[in-house]
């Protein structure tokens, strides 16, 4: 009886420990092959969606479509135009520290392109806002619904956990 019941325990817990989320550093490296680049990326679990240093930002239309054309404002980002279809305009909160003063968050308007960024082996197609994030240390910020999309747990203590990406 004892057996049985071991038995049926290990197969109520094993189950939950194949779930397990992939422990990945606050910061990581993060291939864009849309755009041909490997970029440190910050994982933030306090932002929604992922983010993406752009610059020169236009929406415009193609073949009745909503699309948006950009460049990348990187520190080696050459002068590239690149090209992707419009999947929204998001409304996000800016910081305090972003504005420059201590007042409630203004709200901007950001495009949102879908994506593939790849971490470590895996890849996932996710939602990128555009905007420019020259100013902070890292050109890509990957968000809350990303790190779900990729069933990624952070430990903030550590960084550059995951291989450089190799999809």
């Amino acid at each position: 009886m004892k057996i049985i019941v071991l038995a049926l325990l290990s197969l109520i817990t094993f189950p939950a420990l194949a779930n397990q989320p992939t422990l990945y550093g606050r910061y990581e490296y993060i291939k864009l092959p849309q755009i041909g680049q490997t970029l440190k990326a910050k994982m933030d679990t306090g932002a929604m969606t992922a983010s993406l240093s752009a610059k020169d930002i236009q929406q415009f239309q193609r073949d009745g479509e909503d699309w948006v054309r950009f460049r990348l404002a990187t520190a080696d980002a050459n002068d590239t135009l690149f090209e992707q279809p419009l999947v929204r305009i998001s409304e996000i909160k800016s910081r305090a520290e972003e504005q420059g003063s201590a007042s409630s968050p203004a709200v901007a308007e950001r495009p949102v392109v879908d994506m593939e960024i790849c971490l470590g082996g895996e890849a996932r197609t996710v939602e990128v806002n555009l905007t420019d994030r020259s100013h902070f240390d890292y050109p890509l910020l990957i968000g809350a619904s990303a790190l779900r999309d990729f069933d990624a747990a952070i430990n903030p203590a550590e960084r550059y956990t995951a291989a450089r990406p190799q999809c």
